[in-house]
């Protein structure tokens, strides 16, 4: 059994990584800063008050804790670099500083051509913002996150929606994971196997994977 603690527990993403672990057995946090909208959390978890990019938040989570999800969403541009610059430099230098899980975007993979997805000319200005962010995270941990343990989860680019728990997935790198028809497809469900999978089993400490069916 694993300690996790998972910021950003109430949303899409993080509320099924905290399903997943909590039905594998694992002892989760909750780390969300609006702790009476967490009802529908599953039994055993432990809401508390928490804040990615504050540093007493880690400080206080930090020294339980075998792993720490980052599954934020929504907020400003910098958000996501924010909250990644401050898990790195709090925990570094830790003891047994627990590993960085951050569930970030697919638009940061690349095409075909090399390039990345959120670069594409068609790509959603809406999306724009928030895509720029989490590519910047991505660029810092590749940077600067020596002396802690991280790992980067981009989902599909574009097929990526909530759905059902297979428990079956293929993993990749840089590139999406593509079926037969040449198409990159994942449910939020399956991307939480894949998370909780990693904390247990460890194979892409200080990198980044993808994942889909």
């Amino acid at each position: 059994m694993s300690s996790i603690v998972v910021f950003g527990a109430g949303g899409t993403a993080g509320s099924r990584v905290t399903a997943e672990a909590v039905n594998r057995g694992h002892r989760v946090v909750a780390a969300v800063r609006r702790p009476e909208a967490t009802s529908y959390l599953p039994a055993g978890v432990h809401v508390v008050t928490g804040d990615a990019t504050s540093e007493q938040s880690v400080l206080e989570l930090a020294p339980d804790a075998d792993a720490m999800v980052l599954a934020i969403g929504g907020g400003e541009h910098g958000l996501w670099l924010a909250a990644a610059r401050n898990l790195v430099t709090t925990l570094r230098g830790m003891p047994d500083a627990p590993r960085i899980i951050h569930l970030g975007g697919g638009s940061t993979l690349l095409t075909p051509r090399g390039t990345r997805y959120l670069d594409e000319p068609d790509f959603p200005e809406e999306y724009r913002p928030s895509a720029l962010g989490q590519a910047e995270a991505l660029d810092y941990y590749r940077s600067s996150a020596d002396g802690v343990r991280w790992t980067y989860v981009s989902p599909p680019p574009l097929e990526f929606h909530p759905g059902e728990r297979t428990g079956h997935y293929r993993t990749g790198g840089d590139q999406p994971v593509t079926d037969d028809q040449g198409r990159s497809v994942l449910s939020y469900e399956d991307l939480a196997v894949a998370i909780v999978d990693e904390i247990e089993q460890p194979r892409h400490e200080n990198t980044r994977f993808t994942a889909a069916y």
